[in-house]
């Protein structure tokens, strides 16, 4: 699933959008799985055509349209999902179309492999219901240290799945985690709660280092290679992973260790056992 590198690389994308208009929403027909629209199509295109986009934002592994009534359009890609101003890779998966004037780009496509995403249109009070600071923890590009350790500090949990919880901190999943708890130097089943002062500053300085340089290099596109940018171009960052499917692999850390991969709430993890000890009485 794209993390927040990968939506911040397509909300870069498409960020010169801002001024142009929605003049049509188009849902091509298709015999495969229906995107998830809501509301319907009919009560959708009523809200938005004519409307003109004044913002494009994030929110955690969430794109959205903000547009000048004060609704805004939020489009999860998920697994496959691509949100493109370019001609999609074929129309077989081509799930929505919104036309645009007055800009850059005649449209904005979503397109999706497995239609698993989903676009909503939702007005301030159901945004906030569902997306607000209530649902939502801070975004992980501008969470501060002590925020970090007030959300996490006192979790029992793992530090790598502690991580990966939207409501604690937004837009870090399996991938970046990983990566994250390596340039830390973290054992990623160190629990928060036995996790010292200098760990927490190591852990905050990790997730901007990683994070920033992910989108530096438009993110990491994988070996299903899905993920793609808003003009349909491959990610880069795969090529700067350290442990992420890396197990069996030397460290480019520490240059001592092989990379392992152990399951932790169903999810693969990777990291060094040399330059991310476990400490003693850790399972």
């Amino acid at each position: 699933m794209p993390e927040l590198p990968e939506v911040e690389t397509m909300r870069l994308g498409i960020a010169p959008v801002v001024g142009s208009r929605i003049v049509a929403v188009e849902e091509p027909p298709s015999g495969l799985r229906p995107l998830l629209i809501r509301p319907p199509l009919v009560q959708f295109r009523r809200k938005t055509i004519r409307r003109r986009i004044v913002e494009v934002a994030r929110a955690g592994k969430r794109l959205v349209l903000c547009l000048d009534s004060g609704d805004r359009i939020v489009l999860e890609p998920r697994m496959t999902g691509r949100i493109l101003v370019t001609a999609p890779p074929d129309r077989r998966h081509l799930r929505l179309v919104v036309r645009l004037e007055g800009g850059p780009f005649a449209q904005l496509v979503f397109w999706s492999l497995r239609g698993l995403g989903s676009v909503q249109l939702l007005d301030p009070e159901a945004y906030a219901a569902q997306l607000g600071p209530t649902k939502l923890g801070p975004d992980a590009l501008e969470v501060t240290a002590s925020q970090l350790r007030h959300r996490l500090g006192a979790s029992r949990r793992a530090v790598k799945v502690a991580l990966m919880d939207q409501h604690a901190i937004a837009g870090i999943g399996n991938l970046y985690a990983s990566e994250i708890l390596h340039r830390a130097r973290l054992h990623p089943a160190t629990p928060c709660e036995r996790m010292r002062s200098g760990q927490w500053e190591r852990l905050h300085t990790a997730i901007g280092a990683v994070l920033r340089e992910a989108i530096e290099w438009r993110g990491s596109t994988l070996a299903d290679g899905q993920y793609r940018d808003a003009e349909n171009r491959a990610g880069q960052f795969q090529h700067r992973h350290r442990v992420y499917q890396k197990a069996g692999q030397r460290c480019s850390q520490c240059g001592r260790g092989r990379i392992r991969g152990i399951v932790q709430a169903g999810r693969s993890t990777f990291y060094c056992p040399v330059c991310q000890r476990r400490a003693r009485g850790i399972q």
